[in-house]
């Protein structure tokens, strides 16, 4: 991995879990899937697709300690997933690239993460994994991309219009490396677990 390698940041996961879970009736990053927490899953899946730190952004509730991560908490949560990922993206102002994701899509996989990476390695600013052609997380910001996204975040306004005004955005094929559902309900976990 030697462009990520060339700078002491290398590449950052940034897991996406400060809001409030209001549908899910709260807590639902320390929910159980498959036995584990969604949010070490969420951090266990950036790290095994070779992110070398990994930031959780939290908010609404106090998830404890996370292995193999640094909390970084958003006071601002409550008025949208556009602050969190600015706060994750302040955490991360040294890495050479940035990977997000959201807590509650616990089948995304660590190929996908691999994928963005590689795609990132190959030269691309920005990198979305796509299933079936649908865009969705993981998504993938080179530094230069992630400070031209930064100032455009606020509230409840996220990467999306960011993503939208950019040509140079690669689609990565991440067909087959899981799958990008979330979780909004405790039975819609049930479901996605049996």
């Amino acid at each position: 991995m030697s462009r990520g390698d060339t700078h002491p940041g290398g590449v950052v996961g940034i897991v996406l879990a400060a809001g409030g879970a209001t549908r899910f009736g709260g807590g639902k990053a320390v929910a159980r899937f498959r036995g584990e927490r969604l949010v070490d899953r969420a951090v266990a899946t950036l790290v095994a697709g070779g992110c070398g730190r990994v930031l959780v952004v939290v908010g609404a509730l106090d998830v404890g300690a996370v292995r193999h991560a640094i909390l970084v908490v958003n006071p601002d949560w409550r008025s949208g997933m556009g602050s969190s990922l600015r706060a994750g993206l302040l955490a991360a102002r040294d890495a050479e690239a940035v990977v997000v994701t959201l807590v509650d899509q616990p089948l995304i996989g660590a190929d996908a993460v691999r994928r963005v990476i590689g795609a990132w390695l190959d030269g691309a600013p920005i990198a979305v994994a796509a299933y079936d052609g649908r865009q969705a997380h993981p998504v993938l910001f080179g530094r230069a991309a992630a400070a031209e996204l930064l100032p455009t975040l606020s509230g409840d306004t996220g990467a999306r219009a960011f993503l939208d005004t950019r040509p140079d955005t690669v689609v990565v094929d991440c067909t087959g490396t899981g799958s990008p559902e979330d979780v909004d309900t405790v039975e819609a976990l049930r479901r996605l677990g049996s």
